[in-house]
C-alpha cells in the first residue's frame, strides 16, 4: 500500500521565554540587547523526542497520551502549522485540520463568510463551497445564526461549525485533535459517524482523544506518546490497556496529588491529595459495590478564587464517561476562597460501581476558568460486595458498569 504519512525521526525543541518574531526596528533593537543579558545556558524544552512512524492511505490510527506529551504538537507539525527543529514528515495528498476550536475563523465575519473563509484557507474551490454549503450548515446545526457574527457564537458553536467544514471538504487525510471535548452527545455522535464515513471511503485520519472508547471503536492502531516519545505502536486493544495502567501506577500509596505532571488550569488553586473512607471515618483500601464511600479532597489555595466548583469525573476501563459528581449539581455553592489548605468531603451512600477497574479525573474549576485539572490521576479497584449488603445473589463485571438497586414485584394468579 502507499504511505500517506511518514514521519522520521521527528524532534521539536522549544526555549521556554523565547521572544516571538520581531516585525519592527524598534523591537529588533531592544530584543537585541535583551539577548546580551541573557545567560548563554538558555531553558528549553523537547516537546517531541526522534519520534518516528509511517501510516498506510486508508488507516485510521488514534494517539493517546497524557496532557502534555506531545500530541497536538504532532498534529500542528504534520499540519505545518509549525515546523520541527529536527526530522521530517511527509504527507501525501489533500490536507484537512481540526487542531483548535475557531482555527481560520474571522471574529467579524458572519457564519457564512467564515465557510467560505475557511474553505478557502483548507483548499476548496468556491464551486466545492457552494455545492456542499447546506450539508456544512446542517451538520453544524446553526443554520438560525449563519448570517451572525461569529464573534457572538458560543465555542461548541464554532467547534461544530469548523468540524464540519473539515469533514466535508473531502480530504485525503484528516488530522483531528479532541474533537469530542466540546459539544453535546447529539454532535459527538455526528463526529463519529463522519469520521467512521471517512474511514469507510478510504481516507486517512490521525485522531487524538483522551476517549478511549471512541479510539477503539474508530481506530484499529493506536500510538501512544509519552514525555515526547513514541512509547508504543500496536493493536488499539493493546495500547490502550498499557497506557492505562500506568495510571494505576501512577495513583501511589496514599494518593499524593502534588508530584503529578501534566495537569492543566492556571495553579489559582490545586488539589494535593485524595483520602477514602468508609461512612465511619477510616481509611479504605478496598472499594465495594453498594458500600457507602467518602472521597475527602484536599486543596491549597494559592490566589483568591472566585465560585469554585469541585468535580470528580468516573471513567471505565476503556475510557468511557461513566459519571461526573459536581458540588454544583449538587447544590454546594462557594461564593469563594482565600489563599490556604482545606478539604472538602464528598459523601456516596451506596457506591454504584460494579466491580471492574475505573479511572478517576479531578477537576477543580469556576465558569470558565479551570483551576486544575488532573485527567485519570488514579485507579479505582471496585470488588464484590461483602455479605448482607443487599439480598441478591452476587454481581460481575459482565453484567455492566453501574448497580442499580431494584425490587421486582409479581402480580400473577398462583404466584
Amino acid at each position: 500500500m502507499t504511505e500517506a504519512i511518514r514521519v522520521e525521526n521527528l524532534s521539536k525543541q522549544y526555549r521556554l521565554g523565547a521572544l516571538k518574531h520581531e516585525t519592527m526596528l524598534r523591537d529588533v533593537i531592544v530584543n537585541a540587547l535583551r539577548m546580551r543579558r541573557r545567560r548563554r545556558d538558555v531553558n528549553t524544552i523537547l516537546a517531541l523526542d526522534d519520534v518516528s512512524f509511517s501510516v498506510e492511505e486508508g488507516e485510521v490510527v488514534g494517539i493517546v497520551g497524557r496532557n502534555g506529551a506531545g500530541k497536538s504538537t504532532l498534529l500542528k507539525i504534520l499540519s505545518r502549522i509549525t515546523y520541527p527543529t529536527a526530522g521530517r514528515v511527509r504527507v501525501r495528498g489533500r490536507v484537512a485540520s481540526l487542531i483548535e476550536v475557531g482555527t481560520g475563523f474571522h471574529d467579524e465575519l458572519t457564519g457564512r463568510e467564515n465557510i467560505y473563509l475557511n474553505g478557502s484557507i483548507l483548499g476548496m474551490r468556491k464551486r466545492e463551497i457552494e455545492e456542499r454549503f447546506s450539508k456544512i450548515v446542517d451538520f453544524a446545526g446553526v443554520e438560525k445564526f449563519i448570517d451572525t457574527p461569529i464573534k457572538r457564537y458560543s465555542s461548541g458553536m464554532r467547534l461544530r461549525l469548523g468540524f464540519a467544514v473539515a469533514a466535508h471538504m473531502d480530504p485525503d487525510v484528516l488530522f483531528v485533535d479532541e474533537v469530542l471535548a466540546v459539544g453535546d452527545a447529539e454532535f459527538q455522535k455526528r463526529c463519529l459517524n463522519a469520521m467512521d464515513d471517512l474511514r469507510s471511503g478510504g481516507r486517512t485520519v490521525l485522531f487524538v482523544s483522551h476517549n478511549m472508547s471512541a479510539i477503539e471503536s474508530l481506530c484499529p492502531r493506536t500510538i501512544w506518546v509519552d514525555a515526547g516519545k513514541l512509547r508504543e505502536d500496536g493493536p488499539s486493544g493493546e495500547v490502550i490497556h498499557s497506557y492505562l495502567t500506568t495510571f494505576a501506577e501512577a495513583s501511589g500509596d496514599g494518593h499524593d496529588l502534588t508530584q503529578i505532571a501534566g495537569r492543566g488550569g492556571n495553579g489559582a488553586a490545586r488539589y494535593t491529595r485524595i483520602e477514602f473512607m468508609d461512612a465511619e471515618g477510616n481509611p479504605v483500601t478496598v472499594f465495594r459495590t453498594g458500600e457507602p464511600l467518602r472521597a475527602r479532597l484536599h486543596f491549597q489555595v494559592h490566589e483568591a478564587v472566585k465560585d469554585p466548583r469541585f468535580a470528580l469525573r468516573v471513567f471505565s476501563d476503556m475510557g468511557a464517561l461513566i459519571a461526573t459528581i459536581s458540588s454544583y449539581v449538587a447544590g454546594c455553592t462557594i461564593a469563594g476562597m482565600q489563599p490556604g489548605s482545606g478539604y472538602i468531603d464528598l459523601v456516596i451512600p451506596s457506591l454504584p460501581l460494579l466491580p471492574r477497574r475505573y479511572y478517576v479525573s479531578l477537576w477543580l474549576v469556576m465558569p470558565g476558568q479551570p483551576y486544575d485539572i488532573l485527567d485519570h490521576c488514579l485507579a479505582l479497584d471496585v470488588d464484590v460486595p461483602t455479605s448482607g449488603v443487599h439480598k441478591g445473589r452476587g454481581m460481575h463485571s459482565r453484567w455492566g458498569l453501574i448497580w442499580v438497586p431494584s425490587e421486582w414485584r409479581v402480580n400473577m394468579p398462583g404466584a
